[in-house]
């Protein structure tokens, strides 16, 4: 997906979570639907962590993509994770941020 289109996406009202951002489009029939991820290094200071919730997204929503979803859409991370772990992402928090991305799409 492009910067412009991104953009675009994330002018529009999202559908939120407690730390996610979820803005969708519909996409024109027969137009393969894409997909936009956003987290910022301020927000997941490790690569490490910033790769692996990036591939939970990914996961997610091509799920979402494959049964119900059928429209652009752009993942945001709004606030900081491990607060509480020294910025590193475990487990228990991994858990809680994967069933909030589900319950959003």
């Amino acid at each position: 997906m492009n910067s412009a289109r991104i953009s675009e996406l994330l002018k529009t009202r999202p559908k939120t979570s407690l730390y996610w951002g979820l803005y969708l489009a519909s996409t024109d029939q027969g137009a393969k639907p894409d997909l936009g991820i956003a987290v910022a290094k301020k927000l997941a200071k490790r690569a490490v962590d910033r790769n692996q919730l990036k591939r939970m997204i990914r996961e997610l929503v091509r799920g979402a993509q494959a049964t119900h979803l059928n429209g652009d859409v752009v993942v945001k991370l709004k606030k900081p994770i491990g607060r509480e772990t020294r910025g590193r992402l475990r487990s228990k928090e991994k858990e809680t941020l994967r069933s909030q991305i589900a319950g959003l799409i």
